[in-house]
């Protein structure tokens, strides 16, 4: 893990334990030269830290599980859950020009993570089977969005995901996702939460245990 007392360059920041680059880090620049990331994959947004906040705050999380980030982007909520929880991680992102990014930052702590190009809609059972806990942050900003997640939440349950977790600062889409799970799953919760880290943001937390595993 690294010291945090001391930033081992400029254009970092630090959060939940964990070093990020800012847009204007040079290797974010010299990157984005090369890279073009789509799909909004452009920055750290926001959920992440609440996904961050919230597995601090329960034991979620666990300790060595393997995670599958939806629209993974740069990384951060992959990132510390390698680190924080040394989990076994894999971050999935239709947009595979996001990924050097996830790379440098990984990199940065010391961590690894997993990537994979893929579709939502085109995860299948057989892939999900290999996640105990499927986590997003941000993903569900599209209107048809509602609807390839709440398949995704209903196939990752069938192939035996623990846990699903995704994070959104309160967009319509995913209160509409949030509002079919809560109808279907008896073990669903719509919380509202903030995350204080690197700054103070509001958001809300929409958690789902599979009802066919019991703890």
């Amino acid at each position: 893990m690294p010291l945090l007392q001391e930033l081992p360059d400029k254009n970092i920041f630090q959060a939940y334990g964990i070093l990020l680059l800012q847009n204007n880090h040079r290797f974010v620049r010299k990157l984005k030269k090369h890279y073009t990331p789509s799909i909004h994959g452009h920055k750290t947004w926001n959920s992440s830290y609440l996904l961050m906040d919230y597995f601090l705050h329960n034991e979620t999380l666990g300790f060595e599980q393997n995670v599958l980030e939806l629209g993974c982007g740069w990384g951060p909520a992959s990132i510390f859950c390698a680190q924080h929880a040394s989990a076994k991680v894999t971050g999935v992102d239709r947009d595979n020009e996001v990924f050097p990014f996830l790379e440098v930052q990984a990199a940065l702590n010391e961590v690894e993570v997993t990537t994979k190009q893929a579709s939502f809609e085109k995860l299948t059972k057989k892939q999900l089977a290999n996640f105990n806990i499927i986590i997003g942050a941000d993903v569900c900003f599209w209107d048809k969005l509602s609807k390839i997640h709440y398949n995704l939440v209903n196939r990752a349950f069938k192939a035996g995901v623990r846990e699903i977790v995704i994070a959104d600062p309160g967009r319509e889409p995913f209160y509409a996702l949030s509002e079919q799970c809560l109808s279907k799953y008896p073990d669903c919760e719509l919380l509202d939460w903030y995350a204080s880290e690197p700054e103070y943001f509001e958001g809300e937390i929409l958690h789902i245990r599979n009802p066919d595993i019991s703890d």
